[in-house]
């Protein structure tokens, strides 16, 4: 579905990727970032939110959290992640991405609230429910500070995806904005929920959910009740196409993830100001019954568009012909994905050692492939930066332990 967008706006990117993989110095099951394009677009992106006075968080699970990413975040002028999980938060501490917002999507272990507040020190921390909250609270008492949370709410109507449940009561927030303050260790300091946007096939555009409104309804009950000013994190579908309306419709932070390297459903259907900057690329192995077999291991397509005919670049030399596309069958999601099926009918047939090319949106966090930082692409200089599990740790990937 990004394919065709990788070609048009980001061939060098391709070109660079393939030509590194046929030195040895990207592995086959590698996610590859243009580190360039994510510092233009984390620049951009920074720019308008700056002009619409929003917050901005990055989200890095998608690229498996990679240090280099994160350290061309900060490049593009933002400095604080928003952390899907503890494993998320310790990866971008780790590159020097500080925590801006930890606990949202995934709320923090019990057992480990301590080391969040104390080490991690984030700027706001989302909580569900009151346990959590006194967890949290009292993690950052015992380490000596104050602690903003704020309250993920929710009402019915709402929408969520299955096992994202979660929340206080939109109507009780008033309420609950009290309990929270009175927690030795923590302040309230705002409202959440996600997600407040989504893709609509049918349109073909961005559309507030339920969700935004009723954040705007628990606003307006709070500012009533003296709370004037309060955060408004409005997290999903972000990118800088998108700013204006959060703001407008009352938020104050904004998390970018896929939008940092140009794969939000919205940049598969018009060209937005991200450039493309992130493909999977996989190796040819074997044939079997017309088949091309490559290697597998991150051949996860986040299911946002209906089930779509996926193609790859494949070929022995860089490319971003056209003439190089094939199409590929993956195996079903309740299968490991050992491998892809690339139709290997015609005259040129892809060989064992050929690169293959995909241009999909991804999670690398939930898969085993690699990820894999270029820069220099931009001034025609590329070269590989480091290679790196999805935690964001560098590996010894036995190309490199040759060189």
């Amino acid at each position: 579905m990004f394919l065709d967008t990788l070609i048009r706006r980001n061939p060098a990117f391709i070109e660079a990727a393939m030509a590194l993989h046929q030195k040895g110095e990207i592995p086959a099951n590698a996610y590859v970032l243009d580190l360039d394009a994510v510092e233009d677009n984390a620049r951009l992106f920074q720019n308008e939110a700056a002009k619409h006075g929003l917050k901005t968080f990055a989200m890095t699970k998608q690229v498996g959290r990679h240090s280099g990413f994160c350290q061309a975040v900060q490049k593009g002028g933002i400095d604080r992640s928003v952390a899907v999980d503890m494993a998320c938060a310790l990866a971008c501490d780790r590159a020097g991405l500080k925590t801006g917002h930890l606990g949202h999507l995934v709320q923090i272990p019990r057992r480990e609230a301590a080391f969040a507040a104390a080490k991690l020190q984030p700027d706001y921390w989302t909580v569900f429910s009151d346990t959590k909250a006194a967890e949290a609270a009292g993690a950052a008492h015992e380490a000596g500070r104050v602690q903003k949370l704020l309250a993920r709410i929710q009402t019915e109507g709402d929408t969520f995806y299955r096992g994202h449940e979660g929340g206080f009561a939109a109507e009780e927030i008033v309420e609950v904005a009290a309990r929270l303050d009175a927690l030795d260790g923590a302040a309230f300091a705002g409202i959440t929920t996600f997600p407040a946007l989504l893709f609509d096939l049918e349109t073909r555009k961005v559309k507030p959910t339920p969700n935004l409104a009723t954040l705007g309804r628990a606003a307006d009950a709070l500012a009533k009740s003296g709370r004037p000013g309060i955060e408004i994190n409005a997290p999903g579908t972000t990118s800088s196409a998108v700013l204006g309306a959060l703001a407008e419709a009352g938020a104050t932070q904004c998390e970018p993830g896929n939008g940092l390297h140009g794969t939000t459903p919205l940049h598969a259907v018009e060209d937005l100001p991200e450039n493309p900057a992130v493909l999977y690329l996989s190796e040819v192995s074997h044939h079997h019954g017309g088949k091309a077999y490559c290697f597998g291991g991150g051949l996860y397509i986040d299911p946002v568009f209906p089930k779509y005919q996926v193609q790859a670049l494949v070929s022995a030399e860089p490319t971003a012909s056209l003439s190089a596309l094939r199409d590929v069958e993956f195996p079903d999601y309740s299968a490991i994905d050992y491998y892809a099926m690339i139709d290997a009918t015609g005259p040129k047939q892809p060989g064992p050692g050929d690169t293959a090319v995909f241009g999909f949106r991804g999670q690398a966090f939930v898969t085993r492939a690699l990820v894999a930082g270029i820069s220099g692409i931009s001034s025609g200089n590329p070269v590989v930066t480091t290679i790196e599990n999805s935690f964001g740790d560098p590996v010894s990937w036995p190309g490199a332990l040759q060189q």
